[in-house]
């Protein structure tokens, strides 16, 4: 609103006076009434609340249960290592909660700490968090702004506000009054705290502190965004939910049965006991765990920070990413695309040396910035040196050889700057500005080697270029000249001008960008840009890297604003990109395609990006270029703020679901075979084919290392990258999981069954713990023969079998051992006969490839 208003009018609001500022006593009763110039944290959790937080979930639960059935069997070792996967689990949990609170304290740093202000006619510094509405506060070039200020008079003010607002270029102020409904982005009569001034100086009165301030806005977002549970955590809590039931029905089940047949009620519930340890795979949290964990390590190695282990996970289902323009897409350094010069259109690279030097040598005299070690001043301007250094100019000895002798710095309103120089006796004007002012102002235009007349035909011909231009999403400005100066004002200065030529500039694509976007579009993965920049030069980069084919797929900010929820949730669909918009419009755009059924993935690096970073399900913030807010705020960091490694990132997470998806089937179906072999044999009637210790030493074998190396293997990227991504809503269970785990569980029942029925319990244990070793050999790959298969690409595979195959031995080949687990010793001829029953899980892989894949057992890992 006070954008809108005249400076006597805000006076008049806001009761101050800008000759004298407010008085102390006044000052400290507003500041007692507003509360200080400070943001605000949320509602913070203490230790023990998170702790609750992450204990109060179903798989959590089953691991105290298992723990607890451990310690009445006297199974100590078993658990201290169920406990020490609680701790782990809870641990790892505490220590990536209170994002929000993080990020609220990184905004805090960002607030300037003190602040130049006028009080009782006096200009005097202090702590910023005592400055209230009213205060008459003065900022120049340096300085951090300390809360929302409505400008009332500049010289040559610009302020940097990108991480505010994500416009890519520092920002010309004005202190006249604005049209109403303008975004954030827009409004240059106004200064927003945690903005950096970049030029000039300003004087202004304040409008807003605290929590009311534009950065008071996004913290008040922050706080309220809530983290929605991964993919992973859902689907793990849901099947934590049906082992549950499923083990405690079992468990239940056999237990009557026994009771009804008469047997020993002691023998029946330490049995049924063990049958509930068997039924809940107590490694899976672990292994679950340990394989994120590793997934972060190798995730290190292309660029990517995991700040949240879920995220790992989260990014294999991810359908839509919502990219930042500046500094992800695009190089975030602007350069000179094409000149417009002699009636036409040229590329750079195409421009000769030493080619058109009148143009070339006004853009470096007429210019402000400066080129070295450290590039200081406007990107345009440092575009325009770097042009000129590439086409062979030597500014310093330029400026040596025209020396400047007036200048008029650059207008916001009047859109252009003058330079006026020595030349051989003479002095030489130079006018830079906008293409459409300056064209009215020009009297002649310089083709070739003359000057001609500037007719109304020559100016249509020079707009058409700039239009042509501007759709290529190019920064147009243009060049004037008049060869003596008279009169050095302003009217004088603007008479009988040149019109030199043109030079459109563009912060280009990253060269990555558009193979990634194609990768990623054959993945089934949408990639939608958000930026604050303007429309024409969204579309533009966007329609070079392949987001977007027509303008029909952009969006602004004022058009969401304009739309209904629902129509907003229908349009969005097809929309790639979206310009001119503010930090809730980025929030709204992260839970439109939410509501839409996509797990989204959200980039950004400033202030303004913190809120829809928490939205979405993955925030991916910058590394390099990225705000201490944004880092905090996000779920991953991309080191090289490059946007090719998002797609790199998301087929490590790819790879890392199939894996875990992998342990979990394996775990679940070999617990499946423990429980039907125990079950089957109670149901007929003979003796239990396994004690409570056996159980709890297979578990030991084949829950803990073959898991874990399912969980580390490699798997080919193409294949990966060449699926959909995973419906949100899909279970583990889905494409065929229930059967597999119910057959594959069947036939390690079956078999060691048949085994105890060959040679009693001794049988039976071998067969139990070794075929459930062959079954992860087959695991590695539903889809793939043996045969097929890289064995040496997971070495864990080959250690965690033969080092589980020793211990089986050991427990039937040494004295000590075979007493303790009441076995036999077995001969050679025993042992070949039981490997050979047990290598049955591998035979049915074999078998089951092309039916499997008719039925869907193998479909989709």
């Amino acid at each position: 609103m006070y954008e809108t208003l005249k400076e006597k009018e805000i006076c008049e609001i806001l009761h101050t006076d800008t000759k004298t500022g407010l008085t102390q006593e006044e000052a400290g009763k507003r500041l007692e009434s507003q509360g200080e110039n400070v943001l605000k944290k949320g509602k913070e959790k203490t230790l023990w609340d998170m702790v609750q937080e992450q204990i109060n979930d179903p798989m959590i639960f089953i691991l105290f249960v298992a723990a607890a059935i451990s310690m009445l069997l006297r199974e100590f070792s078993d658990t201290g290592i169920i406990l020490a996967v609680i701790f782990l689990n809870t641990a790892i949990g505490v220590i990536q909660e209170g994002k929000a609170v993080k990020a609220m304290e990184a905004l805090k740093k960002i607030t300037a700490p003190e602040a130049l202000v006028k009080r009782e006619g006096m200009y005097r510094k202090i702590p910023a968090s005592q400055l209230v509405q009213g205060d008459l506060v003065k900022v120049e070039a340096g300085d951090q702004v300390p809360a929302d200020i409505r400008l009332i008079s500049v010289r040559g003010l610009s302020a940097d506000e990108s991480a505010l607002t994500g416009e890519s270029l520092p920002v010309l102020k004005t202190s006249r009054p604005l049209p109403q409904d303008l975004p954030v982005a827009e409004r240059r009569n106004m200064a927003y705290m945690s903005s950096q001034i970049m030029k000039g100086r300003g004087e202004g009165i304040v409008t807003a502190v605290g929590m009311d301030t534009e950065l008071g806005k996004i913290a008040h977002m922050i706080n309220e965004v809530t983290a929605e549970p991964t993919p992973l955590q859902k689907r793990l809590g849901d099947l934590g939910k049906i082992l549950s039931i499923t083990a405690v029905g079992f468990c239940l089940a056999l237990f009557i049965l026994g009771l009804f047949q008469h047997r020993d009620m002691l023998q029946m519930l330490l049995l049924a006991i063990s049958l509930a340890v068997a039924a809940i795979p107590e490694g899976l949290p672990a292994v679950v765990t340990i394989v994120l964990a590793l997934g972060v390590g190798r995730m290190v190695k292309v660029n990517t920070i995991i700040r949240k282990l879920p995220a790992v996970e989260t990014l294999g289902s991810v359908g839509v990413v919502c990219s930042d323009k500046t500094g992800t897409l695009t190089e975030n350094h602007m350069r000179v695309a094409e000149i417009y010069a002699n009636d036409m259109i040229l590329p750079v690279s195409k421009v000769r040396k030493r080619e058109f030097p009148r143009l070339m040598e006004g853009f470096l005299l007429c210019n402000n910035s400066m080129l070295g070690r450290q590039e200081i001043g406007d990107a345009t301007e440092l575009a325009l040196l770097h042009m000129g250094q590439d086409m062979g100019y030597d500014r310093e000895r330029l400026l040596e050889q025209y020396p400047r002798t007036f200048e008029i710095p650059f207008d916001s309103e009047k859109k252009y700057m003058i330079s006026v120089h020595k030349d051989s006796g003479h002095e030489t004007v130079y006018v830079k500005g906008a293409c459409d002012y300056l064209l009215e102002k020009c009297d002649y235009v310089q083709l070739r080697d003359s000057r001609e007349p500037m007719t109304q035909a020559r100016k249509m011909k020079i707009r058409l270029a700039m239009e042509s231009m501007a759709k290529e999403g190019l920064r147009i400005l243009a060049l004037a000249y008049r060869e003596r100066a008279e009169e050095k004002t302003e009217s004088a200065l603007m008479r009988g001008l040149v019109f030199g030529g043109m030079a459109g500039m563009i912060d280009p694509p990253r060269k990555e960008a558009a193979s990634s976007v194609k990768i990623l579009k054959k993945a089934g993965v949408k990639v939608a840009m958000i930026t604050g920049d303007y429309k024409d030069t969204a579309f533009a980069i966007a329609r070079k890297i392949g987001i977007a084919d027509s303008v029909e797929q952009c969006m602004t900010g004022a058009e969401i604003d304009r739309m209904s929820q629902e129509a907003f949730r229908r349009k969005i669909r097809n929309i790639r990109v979206f310009a001119r918009v503010t930090p809730a419009h980025k929030v709204k755009i992260v839970k439109g395609f939410q509501e839409a059924g996509q797990i989204v993935a959200m980039t950004g690096d400033g202030v303004n990006d913190a809120p829809s970073l928490q939205a979405a399900d993955i925030g991916i913030a910058m590394g390099k270029n990225g705000t201490d807010v944004a880092k905090n705020a996000a779920d991953m960091i991309l080191t090289d703020d490059n946007f090719a490694t998002i797609e790199k990132a998301m087929e490590e997470g790819r790879s890392i679901y199939v894996n875990i998806k992998k342990a979990i089937l394996f775990l679940l179906s070999s617990n499946f075979g423990e429980i039907l072999t125990m079950f089957a044999a109670v149901l007929l009637g003979l003796p239990a084919p396994l004690k409570a210790s056996h159980i709890l030493w297979v578990n030991l074998i084949t829950d803990s290392l073959p898991a874990l190396a399912l969980g580390v293997d490699k798997n080919d990227p193409k294949a990966l990258m060449s699926k959909k991504p995973r419906d949100p809503k899909e279970g583990i269970f889905a494409h065929g999981g229930w059967a597999f785990t119910v057959f594959y569980g069947i036939l390690i029942g079956c078999i060691t069954l048949y085994a105890f029925y060959l040679g009693g319990q001794t049988y039976a244990f071998t067969v139990l713990g070794v075929s459930q070793l062959f079954h992860a050999w087959g695991m590695r790959d539903r889809e793939k023969s043996i045969f097929r298969m890289n064995h040496l690409e997971n070495p864990f595979m080959i250690l965690a079998f033969f080092l589980g195959i020793f211990l089986q031995v050991l427990v039937t080949e040494v004295p000590w051992l075979v007493e303790a687990f009441g076995t036999q010793r077995l001969s050679v001829g025993e042992w070949q006969l039981l490997l050979g029953i047990s290598a049955l899980p591998l035979v049915f892989h074999e078998l089951l490839l092309l039916p499997g894949k008719l039925l869907g057992f193998h479909k989709n890992q």
